[in-house]
């Protein structure tokens, strides 16, 4: 990440401007500063837009990977610009459901762009009454189905990259299954 100079760029504060008057005629103390103002710029012209860098809507792209280790999101540079603006900004609402069925859904469908519906609960059985028999085992995997949304950009589903991404997110102590379907379970709508 580099804010470099950027050619004909006016600083807002000329150093010549600020001389006293001995110099305001002088030549080369205009000239000096001159080059210095061109070094400047570019810092004062950051540090007045300081605000829209935390913003990941506004921030500069080359800001945004760097942005999103602070807030502890996902970024990845062959994404388009608007999922990762998207993601970053996201990214504390989708850790304060890491682990969840909600949390998976969404960041299938922000990550992917596609639908999802999460059966099993990965082995999880309780009783409320002390002593009594022990509910039956339940079903010790998660089946995540996906399918592309309706109307989306993606029309078709990259099967490893949706694996990749519950295997990331699914709890460890799961087992998840994936399967992708052609469209929406019993009529769903995605």
């Amino acid at each position: 990440m580099s804010r470099a100079a950027v050619p004909g760029l006016p600083s807002r504060h000329p150093i010549g401007e600020q001389l006293p008057a001995l110099y305001a005629d002088d030549d080369f103390a205009q000239r000096f500063t001159a080059g210095l103002d061109t070094v400047l710029a570019p810092v004062f012209t950051t540090l007045d837009n300081l605000p829209s860098y935390f913003d990941p809507r506004l921030a500069p792209t080359d800001f945004l990977a760097w942005l999103a280790t602070w807030v502890g999101g996902t970024d990845d540079p062959r994404w388009p610009p608007e999922l990762r603006r998207e993601a970053v900004a996201r990214a504390v609402e989708l850790h304060r459901w890491s682990g969840t069925r909600r949390g998976l859904v969404e960041a299938l469908r922000l990550v992917l762009g596609v639908s999802a519906e999460i059966s099993g609960d990965g082995g999880a059985a309780w009783s409320n009454t002390a002593g009594a028999a022990l509910p039956p085992a339940p079903a010790d995997e998660v089946l995540v189905r996906v399918w592309a949304r309706q109307g989306g950009a993606a029309q078709e589903v990259d099967a490893d990259r949706v694996r990749a991404l519950v295997r990331r997110l699914c709890p460890v102590h799961t087992v998840c299954r994936v399967e992708v379907l052609p469209g929406p379970p019993t009529g769903e709508e995605g």
